[in-house]
């Protein structure tokens, strides 16, 4: 078996055990990934890589991670690295500090080996909106992976990493996993640090792994989750992470989502989907029909929330600090005006317009106010629903990964790619999407979410249908 075909535990185990060395691990991983036939990578830090795995198999002991190789979503800051945000008003940018998130990776001894593609400050659900160019699916180069973390999707199922971080405002880690055929995990809103993360809507955004397998990311979750002093909006985390070992689902109620299983969902989407949830009840759970009354409004909802979060979290990129800065301005607003019009583009202008105007003094209430209002009726929804189910399923995505180009000129299209994930954003609660089949040949993801800070208990259901489903399949262009 080749280096790259471990998964990342696997891999953990075989460093620790002698078996490898994480410099050898590294060096596989870096070959791929500088082969980049997907544009999966913005940045990757070749010699600065080595050094550290040769620093952990110097080691006596080895850390947690064992030197294990990471890819991280450019919207995290690095400080031995550029951090873009996919926008050209970055370009360059070097941060003076790294995330926490990544900081306790590396504390526990994963090696990052690169920066992911990503859209525009995590605005899209395809990565196309990247100023650099867009990530390619493995699955089919015509098609996207996925977004806003395609780039950290694409290269944990191309083998360029064994796993990687995303973030995910609105379904950005779990949509592109359901695109790719891997695993996404997004926490409970709080449970990872979001210092350092370049912000896109500060009550949603929320910093999780994707894998190969769920042990995987409950392993990598393991050594991020818990109160950052750096982050007012972390949380002291009730348990440690534990390796998901669940074989059986005896007395697990799982809710259907009845709402995200019927009109908009693709046959093919729908029909895999439920073939996944026919193992419930093989492994002793029971299947119970859900409903999510304001479910239907949650597009609506997140599309005034985010963006007016967004218009101000973004008013800081002017030119003035740091960044991309116009030359000759006659005056200063000359200069804001330029610079951003030349640094952003046409998502990102797109949502800080649509943000402003939802804050305007004339228009608050009407919208964001009305807005948070359903979006609280939306939480009240999953407290009642989790009342009588231990946790919710649905299809990740309503499709499989469309081709490239198809919805860039139809914004509305594009948002509808993530309207099974975004109520569970809304409510900050921990989702998690698994590959549970193909249709036309390509991935299909299930959605599988708990209530907050149930994440052991997620992972160990997810774990029981993974392992049930079986799906262990490799993109055709993807070489060992």
């Amino acid at each position: 078996m080749a280096l790259t075909d471990l998964t990342a535990e696997q891999a953990v185990r075989a460093v620790t055990a002698g078996e490898t060395s994480s410099e050898e691990l590294v060096r596989a991983y870096l070959e791929r990934a500088e082969h980049d036939d997907w544009h999966s990578f913005l940045a990757i830090d070749r010699d600065g890589a080595i050094d550290r795995a040769r620093v952990i198999d110097a080691m006596p002991e080895r850390p947690p991670l064992a030197g294990v190789p990471i890819a991280i979503k450019d919207a995290l800051s690095t400080r031995d690295l550029p951090t873009t945000a996919g926008s050209r008003i970055l370009e360059g940018f070097h941060p003076v500090y790294t995330a926490t998130c990544v900081a306790r990776l590396e504390a526990a001894g994963a090696v990052v080996i690169g920066k992911t593609n990503m859209d525009e400050f995590a605005m899209g659900s395809s990565c196309e909106n990247s100023a650099y160019g867009p990530t390619l699916n493995p699955w089919d180069v015509s098609r996207v992976p996925g977004g806003s973390s395609g780039g950290s999707a694409s290269a944990v199922a191309a083998r360029q990493a064994p796993w990687s971080l995303g973030s995910d405002t609105g379904g950005s880690i779990r949509q592109p996993a359901a695109l790719c055929g891997i695993v996404g995990l997004k926490p409970t809103y709080g449970a990872v640090s979001r210092y350092g993360l370049i912000a896109f809507a500060s009550s949603l955004d929320q910093v999780g792994p994707f894998a190969r397998t769920v042990r995987d990311a409950a392993l990598l979750l393991q050594a991020m989750v818990g109160r950052d002093p750096m982050d007012s909006t972390s949380l002291e985390w009730p348990e440690p992470i534990v390796l998901p070992s669940a074989e059986r689902l005896d007395g697990v109620r799982v809710g259907v989502i009845e709402e995200l299983m019927g009109e908009g969902i693709e046959p093919g989407v729908r029909i895999a989907c439920q073939a996944a949830l026919d193992h419930v009840e093989s492994l002793g759970g029971t299947l119970v029909p859900i409903r999510l009354p304001h479910a239907h409004h949650g597009l609506a909802t997140y599309y005034l929330i985010a963006p007016a979060e967004c218009s101000a979290n973004l008013a800081r990129f002017d030119g003035i600090r740091y960044g991309r800065r116009a030359l000759d301005a006659e005056d200063l607003l000359e200069h804001y005006e330029r610079t951003r019009g030349e640094g952003f583009g046409p998502e990102v202008k797109r949502r800080i317009m649509l943000g402003t105007f939802a804050l305007a003094s004339g228009y608050y209430e009407a919208y964001y106010g009305t807005a948070q209002r359903v979006r609280t009726r939306i939480v009240e929804d999953f407290e009642v629903a989790f009342a009588d189910v231990d946790v919710l399923a649905s299809p990740t995505s309503p499709t499989v990964a469309f081709p490239i180009g198809e919805r860039t000129g139809d914004p509305l299209a594009m948002y509808l790619s993530d309207v099974c994930t975004i109520p569970v954003s809304l409510a900050g609660l921990p989702s998690l999407s698994i590959p549970c089949g193909l249709s036309d040949g390509l991935p299909v993801g299930l959605q599988l979410a708990g209530p907050a800070l149930s994440e052991n208990r997620l992972l160990d259901i997810a774990h029981a249908l993974e392992t049930a489903i079986g799906f262990d399949a490799v993109p055709a262009g993807v070489a060992a």
